[in-house]
């Protein structure tokens, strides 16, 4: 499905999956729905399953926005007494249409509490009280985080998901790689049909420097001390310290929840020659999430110069990331938008697109973290692989099951706007907006 063909399916009301391989555009389209909504003046609910992703599009967790906060469980007491809280009361009467990015690290009872909490907040036995519901992530990402030795349930397995009706909307366009070597790569793995020429393909990327890049960010499987590695590299340049602190307004919880969720370090410390990532998006300024550079100088006012590694100059300003509410700012933090990038975790890496990474497999244990690491560069020719274990290729095969399966659903969502004429569509989606506003 097409970003255009996804986007008219989203504009006829449909509770929708917004799924696809990494690069797809995915946030891209998610973005360009909630502008809709907002220029239209809809109430939407702008929540992900982890901070980061939610402060790519200047929301919140979804377990803040429902007001079921860590817990796993509520009984029908404490939604009661949840339901007493003005404006948690306030948001779900006027949210119209509630978007949950990065599914896929939500737990199925995680899924049916925020559908209960909907109900009984609006009083409409409906699924999540009636609002539109539109899911977004791929689950070939990392798996919800489990305690104990309780196996991750996906949210198909919650009982919402089956009575929903849910529209699956497969992108398969591809935005991030261009290289269609490490595309068929990338589709190998994804497809559970590793075969000799994929190995091939990455075992010729074995030690190997990435072309046009002097030092590649490295991706770790382990929780390893990245934070000490990355010290280790500033310490061993000269020069002065530059020291950038975090500055904060907005409720004190709320402000904590951003601080957790930004990629920005509370505290910065630069020195010139520090190997750097931006972890914002500003397209106007020519960066990315998980653009490297290199810092060049520094500027009178103290700002810090980086070239980025396709040449360009950058003066990095602060940047913000704030929780609105209806286009009201509750809280926000401001950081310059850099981090020390010459070690980074596979995990905080997802949602990056990252120029050049030397990648060590050699320790992977789950299914889909390789896909996750690879996953996350452009080209082939910016990764150097250090090691690559047997589970490095591997991909839960209930997954690849279930993509089989969202394809075909997808296919027969492509197939009904094909039916639909140009105008009788155009009436269904202006319908339905004005079904929004009332």
């Amino acid at each position: 499905m097409t970003q255009n063909e996804a986007l008219d399916i989203l504009k006829l009301g449909n509770n929708a999956f917004l799924t696809g391989p990494a690069g797809s555009g995915k946030t891209f389209l998610l973005n360009q729905f909630i502008s809709y909504l907002v220029q239209n003046k809809v109430p939407v609910g702008i929540t992900a399953s982890t901070g980061i992703a939610a402060t790519h599009m200047g929301g919140t967790t979804i377990h803040s926005w429902s007001g079921m906060g860590i817990k796993d469980s509520m009984d029908d007491k404490e939604i009661v007494e949840l339901i007493k809280r003005a404006y948690l009361r306030k948001h779900f009467m006027r949210t119209r249409v509630l978007i949950i990015d990065e599914i896929s690290m939500l737990h199925d009872f995680q899924l049916d509490l925020v559908h209960r909490i909907c109900k009984a907040f609006r009083r409409i036995e409906q699924p999540f009280g009636g609002m539109q519901v539109i899911m977004c992530g791929d689950f070939f990402q990392l798996p919800p985080v489990t305690k104990g030795e309780v196996e991750a349930q996906f949210v198909t397995e919650s009982q919402v998901w089956k009575d929903m009706r849910v529209q699956i909307c497969y992108l398969d366009e591809q935005f991030r790689q261009s290289d269609r070597s490490f595309l068929r790569v990338l589709n190998d793995i994804r497809g559970g049909e590793v075969n000799e020429d994929t190995v091939e393909a990455l075992t010729d990327r074995m030690n190997k420097e990435p072309e046009g890049f002097t030092r590649p960010t490295r991706l770790f499987t382990h929780n390893t001390d990245v934070d000490v590695i990355n010290k280790k590299h500033l310490d061993e340049l000269s020069g002065e310290e530059h020291e950038y602190f975090m500055a904060s307004r907005g409720g004190h919880g709320l402000v904590e929840g951003l601080k957790r969720s930004c990629l920005a370090p509370s505290r910065l410390v630069l020195k010139k020659g520090a190997q750097v990532m931006f972890v914002k998006n500003n397209y106007e300024e020519g960066f990315v999430n998980g653009t490297l550079g290199e810092v060049i100088d520094f500027t009178k006012e103290d700002m810090p110069i980086v070239r980025t590694f396709d040449g360009s100059e950058i003066t990095v300003g602060q940047a913000s990331w704030e929780v609105k509410e209806e286009n009201i700012e509750l809280a926000a933090i401001s950081q310059v938008p850099l981090r020390l990038a010459w070690a980074i975790t596979v995990h905080k890496s997802q949602g990056m697109s990252l120029d050049a990474a030397e990648v060590d497999l050699s320790r992977s244990f789950v299914p889909g973290q390789g896909y996750v690491a690879l996953s996350r560069l452009r080209s082939l020719k910016g990764l150097k692989l250090i090691g690559m274990n047997q589970m490095a290729l591997q991909v839960n095969p209930i997954v690849s099951e279930m993509d089989r399966d969202f394809r075909k659903r997808s296919d027969s969502g492509v197939l009904y706007l094909q039916g639909l004429e140009k105008q009788k569509k155009e009436q269904m989606q202006k319908d339905y907006l004005n079904y929004l506003k009332r």
